[in-house]
């Protein structure tokens, strides 16, 4: 699978503040989709900018319009087991972390995933070690994934998201980058996804996952504590 890597060390902090970005694209299998084809047109899809309050409504998929654009888009079919990703605009330093939920009543209603319906299917931590955060792989500007098997027939948002850390030792700092693709999954198993948060609302910004000084973490932290719940995979 591919990632993305981040040093984060003090020395080269000064890169992390420019990175600003978009994910306008979906990956299925080999192919990637057009700009905002099969992903919600994002309100920063010009100014790259990030979303930095995790309360927001806007904090579920950073959508131009809330109330238009989900009609907007169009909805990929995908088979459940698999492989889809993202692109980004540009190459990225920040590891990823996916989120997907049962779309009532389709995925392309703007009231789709509006409750306790996500759940977390994928994420690449960064690791720690020598009182440094680092991850494997360096300036990729896409990545994919592997659907569950048992991910249930349906439709679904999948929502990728990504923190940049470089300020987040103080609460609102930490910047989020979001897209929210549409999905129709069919060839779907009997699991029983979970467990399940709402968007906004699975953060408070003070998780040490989120509100944390990269440069000089806490003596006593051992890894990287990530935010949310825990991965479901199948």
């Amino acid at each position: 699978m591919k990632g993305f890597f981040f040093v984060l060390a003090s020395a080269v902090a000064a890169p992390f503040v420019g990175a600003h970005y978009t994910f306008p694209d979906l990956i299925t299998g080999s192919t990637v989709t057009a700009d905002w084809q099969y992903i919600r047109i994002t309100a920063n899809h010009y100014s790259n900018g990030p979303v930095t309050n995790v309360n927001d409504p806007e904090f579920r998929c950073y959508e131009l319009d809330l109330q238009n654009s989900a009609g907007q888009t169009s909805t990929a079919t995908v088979s459940a087991g698999s492989t889809i990703g993202f692109k980004a605009v540009k190459p990225s330093s920040l590891p990823p972390r996916i989120y997907l939920s049962k779309a009532d009543p389709a995925a392309n209603s703007p009231q789709a995933a509006t409750g306790q319906s996500w759940f977390k299917v994928y994420e690449i931590p960064p690791v720690l070690s020598n009182g440094q955060f680092s991850f494997p792989s360096e300036n990729q500007q896409s990545f994919t994934f592997t659907l569950p098997k048992s991910l249930p027939s349906g439709q679904y948002l999948a929502r990728v998201e990504h923190i940049a850390l470089h300020a987040a030792s103080t609460y609102g700092g930490a910047q989020f980058y979001i897209s929210c693709a549409q999905l129709n999954v069919v060839n779907g198993g009997s699991g029983t996804p979970g467990p399940l948060v709402s968007i906004p609302g699975v953060y408070t910004g003070y998780e040490p996952g989120i509100l944390i000084n990269i440069y000089s973490p806490p003596k006593n932290m051992t890894s990287y504590p990530s935010p949310g719940p825990t991965v479901w995979r199948g």
